[in-house]
């Protein structure tokens, strides 16, 4: 999901509660924050670790299942699923 501003939204929890879009670069975060030490100065704008496009084609368009990458020796899988593992 994408907005005008071009911001990529994901949407998680899908279980039966009404669940609301966030913005992708708020969801990979925090899940990086829950899995590492990372603080808020430890990490760029989540941009400037994967492609724009990339990260809308799995959660937006749906065209591919996954993007892996890094973030500061971090490996960040996103699922088309918007599942977010951090290794």
């Amino acid at each position: 999901m994408q907005s005008d501003n071009g911001t990529v939204y994901m949407i998680r929890g899908r279980d039966d509660e009404w669940v609301s879009p966030e913005p992708a670069e708020a969801v990979i975060t925090e899940a990086l924050f829950d899995a590492t030490d990372l603080t808020d100065e430890d990490i760029d704008y989540i941009g400037s670790y994967v492609d724009a496009a990339k990260l809308r084609a799995v959660v937006g368009d749906g065209d591919d299942d996954t993007v892996t990458f890094d973030v500061e020796g971090n490996e960040v899988t996103v699922t088309a699923g918007g599942d977010v593992t951090v290794a």
